[in-house]
C-alpha cells in the first residue's frame, strides 16, 4: 500500500512528459553526397604554425594548418569547437590536414576556459573571442581576407551565427551537428533519446521535466539561449552536416528549422548533407568520414556557385521519431536551489534527530547499568527499543543513501546530455541502483512504522527527548520519501 501511494504522489506532483512526434515534410533528394559545381580538389603538402591570438583579458594558442605552395590568395577557415575542452594541438587534426591539403588555410585555436564552465557559457562573448581568430586568419599571408569563413561543431553552431551577425564580411559558415534548439530542449531531446535507446521504464521519462525544467538561479543561464534570432538575420552561405547515427541531435528538425530561418533574411544559400552511420563527430569507428571533408573542401572553394548549386539536400535518409520542443516546467521544486536546500536540510535533520536519540538511549543504558553495579534502583527506561531503532536507523541511512544517488544519477545524465555523450551503464544501471534503494528503503520504513508503539507496558518510545528524536528523524523521512517519489523513484507505471 506504501508503495502504491508513494507512486501516485509522485505521479501527481510533477510535470508528465509526452513529446511530440515530428512530422517532416524534407526530401533528401540523392544519396550522392557530392556537391554540385564542385570544384576536383588538388592534394598539396602541408605544414603547421603555432601562433597567439590576443582575446579580452586572456592569449590562446592556435594551430594554422596551411597547404605549400597552392596559388594564393586562398580561403581561410576557423574552427569553432563544441562542448568541452579543446586543445589546440589535438582537435581536428583530421579535419585541418585534409582541407590544407585541397587549399584551405585554416586554424584551430585553443578553446578558451577561463570564462567557461558547465554551469556559466556566454555565447555571445564566446562569439567575440573567435571572432578574433578570424582576424588573425585574415592577416594570415596568403589569405584571401573576403574569403575567411568557420566551421563550427555541435555546440559551436550557437556561436557561429551570433558571428555571422556580428561580422557581416565572414564569408560562409558550415555547421556541423547543430542543435539549433535551445540547449534546455537539447539536453531534454537528447536524454529522451537516450533512454528510449537503453530501454528504461516508461515511467523513467517523467524525470526528465523535472530535472531538465529546473531553474538554478545564477548557474545554468545559457540553458535557454535561442540562436533562431541569430540565424534568421545570416545572410551568408551555410553547409549543414549531421551523422545519420546522432541520436543526440534533432537531425530532421534542425535541419528544417536552419533553412527556414536563412529564408527570413531572404538567404536560399543553404546546403545540407547527411552521412550514413554518421555520430556526433561525423565519424564512423572512430574516424570523420572521408567524405565529408572532400563535400565541405569542394563546397568551400567553389563558393559563390557552390552556394545554391543542386541538389540541396542529399545523403543518407536521415530518421527522427520526436520533436525538440519546450520543456514541460516542474510545479513544484521548479527552483534547483529551494530542492537543494530541500535535501540537505532534510537530510541533516535526519542525523542530527538521530544523534540526539541515540545519544540520549546510550546515556540511559549507561546509567542503568551504573546503577544495577551500586545496587542501587534502576532508573525508568528513557529512550528507544532495538526493534524500533534498528529500522529506523536503516530507514534513515536509506534516504540519504538513495537521495544521495538521485542526486548523483541526475548531474551525470545532465552532464552526459550536455556534452552529447551516451553512457547505458550510467543511464540505465544508475537508475537500477536508486529504484532498488528506494524500495528497499520504503519498505524498511513500513516495518519501522509498524514498530512504533505507543501504549502498554512495551512501549517502543519512552520520554520527551527519544520521542521528539523519533518524531523529528520520521517526518523528515517522510518528506524525503516523497522528494523521491517526486522523482519517479517508487513509479509503478502510474
Amino acid at each position: 500500500m506504501a508503495m502504491v501511494v508513494l507512486a501516485v504522489l509522485g505521479a501527481v506532483l510533477g510535470p508528465q512528459w509526452d513529446p511530440e512526434p515530428l512530422t517532416s515534410s524534407l526530401r533528401v533528394a540523392t544519396a550522392d553526397t557530392a556537391v554540385g559545381g564542385a570544384p576536383d580538389l588538388e592534394a598539396y603538402p602541408v605544414r603547421e604554425r603555432t601562433v597567439t591570438v590576443e582575446l579580452d583579458g586572456a592569449q590562446v594558442r592556435a594551430r594554422v594548418t596551411e597547404p605549400v605552395d597552392a596559388p594564393g590568395p586562398r580561403p581561410g577557415m576557423v574552427f569553432v569547437h563544441g562542448a568541452g575542452t579543446a586543445d589546440h594541438g589535438t582537435a581536428f587534426v583530421d579535419h585541418t590536414h585534409a582541407l590544407a591539403a585541397a587549399g584551405i588555410v585554416t586554424m584551430v585555436p585553443d578553446k578558451r576556459t577561463d570564462t567557461y564552465t558547465m554551469m556559466h557559457r556566454d555565447y555571445v562573448a564566446m562569439a567575440d573571442d573567435y571572432l578574433r581568430s578570424v582576424d588573425v586568419l585574415r592577416a594570415w599571408p596568403g589569405v584571401d581576407p573576403t574569403r575567411v569563413g568557420v566551421y563550427a561543431v555541435s555546440e559551436g553552431a550557437w556561436i557561429a551565427p551570433v558571428m555571422a551577425v556580428d561580422d557581416p564580411d565572414l564569408a560562409f559558415l558550415v555547421l556541423v551537428s547543430a542543435p539549433v534548439v535551445p540547449p534546455r530542449e537539447q539536453a531534454a531531446f537528447a536524454v529522451d533519446s537516450y533512454l528510449r535507446n537503453t530501454g528504461v521504464p516508461r515511467g523513467v521519462f517523467r524525470a526528465i521535466p523535472r530535472a531538465v525544467g529546473l531553474s538554478l538561479p545564477g548557474a545554468f543561464e545559457y540553458v535557454d539561449f535561442d540562436v533562431s534570432g541569430y540565424q534568421q538575420q545570416v545572410r551568408q552561405p551555410v553547409l549543414v552536416a549531421y551523422g545519420t547515427g546522432d541520436a543526440s541531435m534533432p537531425i530532421v528538425q534542425a535541419a528544417e528549422q536552419i533553412v527556414a530561418d536563412a529564408a527570413q533574411a531572404g538567404n536560399d544559400q543553404v546546403t545540407v548533407r547527411y552521412y550514413a552511420g554518421g555520430d556526433h563527430g561525423l565519424n564512423v569507428d572512430g574516424r570523420v568520414v572521408p567524405v565529408s571533408l572532400v563535400d565541405v573542401g569542394g563546397w568551400v572553394l567553389g563558393l559563390p556557385q557552390t552556394a545554391t548549386a543542386p541538389p540541396r539536400i542529399a545523403g543518407a535518409r536521415p530518421e527522427q521519431q520526436f520533436r525538440a520542443g519546450p520543456v514541460p516546467m516542474p510545479r513544484w521544486l521548479r527552483d534547483g536551489n529551494v530542492l537543494l536546500v530541500t535535501g540537505v536540510v532534510t537530510a541533516s535533520v535526519v542525523v542530527g534527530a538521530g544523534l540526539l536519540g541515540f545519544g540520549h538511549h546510550g546515556v540511559g543504558a549507561w546509567r542503568r547499568r551504573r546503577a544495577l553495579a551500586a545496587g542501587r534502583p534502576v532508573p525508568t527506561r528513557n529512550g528507544i527499543t532495538r526493534s524500533l531503532a534498528v529500522p529506523l536507523s536503516l530507514c534513515a541511512a536509506g534516504c540519504l543513501a538513495t537521495a544521495a544517488a538521485l542526486v548523483w544519477y541526475l548531474w551525470a545524465v545532465a552532464r552526459l546530455a550536455l556534452e552529447y555523450e551516451r553512457n547505458p551503464l550510467v543511464v540505465t544501471g544508475g537508475w537500477l541502483v536508486v529504484r532498488v534503494l528506494g524500495l528497499a528503503t520504503a519498505l524498511v520504513a513500513v516495518v519501522a512504522l509498524r514498530a512504533v508503539r505507543v501504549r502498554g507496558p512495551e512501549r517502543s518510545v519512552v520520554g520527551v527527548v527519544p520521542w521528539t528524536a523519533v518524531g523529528t528523524a520520521g517526518l523528515a523521512c517522510l518528506v524525503l520519501l516523497v522528494v523521491l517519489a517526486y522523482w519517479g523513484v517508487f513509479q509503478l507505471g502510474i
